[in-house]
């Protein structure tokens, strides 16, 4: 990734993942100059799953829900795979959701 991150004592480590990794995948939707249909559900869902890292104890049945929208909404979109995968990957730091 060759970024330092900057965390304070105290903060989660895998808050300081999910906070990286969305913020790489919004610059990168950000930057991508190809529109398509739900280009806005997938900024929703990142602006959601950043605010729910900055509040520090995101809930992780909504975590995967954003997750989802977001890779349904720009799964086709190649140019943006990596960064979505990172995303994946730091939601997966969060166990899976207890089972009903």
């Amino acid at each position: 990734m060759g970024q330092a991150r900057v965390t304070s004592s105290n903060e989660d480590p895998r808050v300081t993942e999910l906070r990286t990794a969305v913020s790489r995948l919004r610059r990168e939707l950000a930057g991508h100059p190809a529109e398509f249909p739900d280009r806005a559900v997938a900024e929703d869902e990142l602006a959601a799953l950043d605010a729910m890292a900055v509040s520090g104890a995101p809930e992780i049945p909504r975590l995967r829900r954003s997750l989802l929208l977001i890779a349904g909404a720009i799964g086709s979109v190649s140019a943006l795979a990596s960064a979505l995968r990172d995303v994946r990957v730091a939601v997966d730091l969060f166990g899976e959701p207890p089972r009903r």
